[in-house]
């Protein structure tokens, strides 16, 4: 029965549960069946039983042979990992090592620079103390002083009080004067003495300058004068000029712009004309009509073109050849051509292109020796007259002429204001504009330059100095520079300064409407007051 009960139950759970069923009710058939299911399984389970041991046996075995090979390959990846580890560790540890050393020596270098630091910190500070103790002592010294000069001055004063009587501001206002007046004649004989001294000095200098260029200079004396007489080969010529009823003379001088003079003096004509160019195309004209006999309207005006055109280019031939003679570069057209024309001017027979030529020579070797540029100089002194070369439609001297003249054809300011400024119209801005005025002058005065009666010349001057000796004040007068500056001493004590300047403007206004000259005079009017004192 209970084998029956243990195979019923092996059997449902197996899953057999019908069958079970049968072998739980007693079934013969299925009983039987079950006792041999019952033996079967009984060495079924014996066999299973044994296999199942075997197996985990063998499990076990391998089971343990796997432990023993993953100890064994843990044991070796705990050393290999150990071993990293460690390698892991020196690695970190060195560079540990090295960045601490190095900091270390960074930290070394800045205790040391922060040593060095307060180290001269501290010298600063006992630098510092010192100078304040100086200080300090020097003010006291200072402050002493101050109480001691105080005191005496207080003394001093109540001395003063005390014998003149006079209060503390009336003895103020003494000293004060007195300290001013000596103050004054010490400020005043300081100024002197330097002055001249100075002036000795630069009169050397320029003495020695002026020397130097005009041993240089090589220059040849007066030049002829352009003729403006044409002599005929006979009287009978005159009357062909005059023609019938004048109209071979009045052509000849509308075409010209000329005056022909003809008088009683024998085989000879005389042209007048303030223009030096017109008065040369006509003289020109005039030989020509001469030579040829052929004397009428038409001829007179072929002629007169022919001779223009032949000045024209003899102008611009001039106007070069000065330029080349002295190798400068740039020049407008119209300036050179300019410059030609001063070919036919002359002040006192000296040639006015010749006369600037020279300047410009001149000023080149002032240059060279007081070290200027003497490319700038010379073109300076070569175009100060240009202003002479223009026609007289223009109001304002020649200098003022001429500077605008260059200005407006691109010239630079400094040769613009030495040209302005060479007869001292205007105020020179630059030291080229009184290398001008210098060289200007020696070309003018020196010995042969100019032709002029020596009397004429005395009289001119003496006339200037009597004309400005002639006004109410004036003590003296001198003529300097050649007659073209007058130096007026008037009385201080007569004069004021306000009447000083209208001596000035008065002795300017007769001079241009009583007197004759040639450029420009300047006039310069002296107030002075002086006071000498001598000590015994």
């Amino acid at each position: 029965m209970l084998g029956h009960f243990y195979v019923a139950n092996l059997l449902k759970s197996a899953g057999a549960s019908d069958f079970a069923f049968l072998v739980a009710q007693g079934d013969p058939l299925v009983r039987s069946l079950a006792g041999s299911l019952v033996v079967g399984a009984g060495f079924g389970f014996l066999v299973v039983w044994l296999l199942t041991r075997h197996m985990r046996r063998a499990a076990a075995q391998n089971a343990s042979q796997l432990i023993e090979v993953a100890k064994r390959e843990a044991a070796v990846s705990a050393q290999e990992v150990k071993q990293k580890a460690e390698e892991e560790i020196q690695k970190h540890r060195a560079e540990f090592n090295r960045e601490y050393d190095r900091r270390e020596i960074e930290t070394d270098i800045k205790l040391r620079e922060i040593r060095a630091h307060e180290e001269s910190l501290g010298l600063l500070d006992y630098q510092l103390e010192q100078k304040q103790e100086r200080l300090a002592r020097e003010n006291a010294a200072i402050k002493q002083a101050r109480d001691a000069i105080r005191a005496l001055s207080k003394s001093l004063r109540n001395r003063l009080e005390g014998v003149s009587q006079m209060d503390a501001e009336e003895i103020k206002r003494t000293l004060r004067d007195e300290v001013m007046i000596e103050c004054q004649d010490e400020l005043r004989a300081l100024r002197r003495q330097t002055m001249e001294k100075s002036e000795q000095e630069l009169q050397r200098d320029a003495q020695r300058i002026l020397i130097t260029t005009m041993q240089r200079m090589a220059s040849k004396p007066n030049n002829d004068i352009t003729a403006t007489i044409v002599h005929l080969p006979s009287e009978e010529m005159k009357g062909r000029i005059i023609g019938r009823e004048g109209r071979n003379i009045k052509a000849f001088e509308s075409t010209t712009g000329v005056t022909l003079l003809i008088d009683e003096t024998p085989q000879m004509v005389l042209i007048s004309s303030f223009d030096p160019v017109r008065r040369e195309i006509a003289r020109l004209a005039l030989d020509g009509l001469v030579k040829d006999g052929r004397i009428h309207p038409a001829s007179i005006e072929e002629f007169v073109a022919r001779a223009r055109t032949d000045v024209e280019t003899n102008v611009v031939q001039a106007g070069e050849d000065a330029v080349q003679r002295l190798g400068i570069n740039g020049l407008h057209p119209e300036i050179i051509k300019l410059l030609g024309r001063l070919k036919y001017r002359f002040a006192y027979t000296q040639n006015a292109l010749d006369h600037s030529v020279e300047v410009g020579q001149l000023c080149s070797l002032l240059a060279s020796e007081t070290g200027l540029d003497p490319n700038i100089a010379k073109r300076a002194g070569l175009l100060h007259d240009i202003g002479k070369g223009i026609e007289g439609d223009y109001e304002g001297s020649h200098a003022m002429i001429g500077a605008d003249f260059v200005k407006r054809h691109g010239e630079t300011p400094i040769v613009v204001n030495a040209v302005a400024a060479h007869h001292e119209e205007v105020k020179p801005e630059t030291v080229y504009a009184g290398l001008v005025i210098l060289a200007d002058t020696i070309s003018a005065v020196r010995p042969g330059a100019r032709a002029e009666a020596m009397t004429s010349y005395i009289q001119r001057l003496d006339r200037l100095e009597k004309l400005a000796l002639s006004l109410e004040g004036v003590q003296q007068a001198y003529a300097i520079q050649a007659g073209r500056e007058i130096r007026v001493v008037v009385s201080p004590q007569q004069v004021t300064d306000e009447r000083a300047a209208e001596i000035a403007k008065t002795l300017r206004q007769r001079i241009e409407s009583e007197l004759q000259y040639p450029s420009t005079i300047k006039i310069t009017v002296i107030r002075e007051s002086r006071f000498t004192e001598t000590a015994t």
